[in-house]
């Protein structure tokens, strides 16, 4: 765990090591959520990121268009 200082200017630094952990990049858009009293930083990641998540996805399970 770890701590940062929110400055005078409302701007709050990312430990160092959670950027390495998370490969986070300067620049990189970042979706901020508030809930329950805390704030939650949210990576945005290009679609990229995603070809080939679901690669040898067993689809047996899945319904066919019929049984709709």
């Amino acid at each position: 765990m770890s701590t940062t200082t929110i400055s005078p200017k409302y701007q709050v630094v990312i430990p160092k090591n959670i950027r390495e952990k998370l490969r986070l990049k300067s620049g990189q858009k970042m979706t901020v959520v508030a809930k329950g009293g805390v704030i939650y930083f949210i990576p945005e990641k290009p679609l990229s990121f995603f070809r080939g998540l679901l690669k040898g996805m067993d689809r047996g399970d899945l319904r066919e268009d019929v049984e709709r």
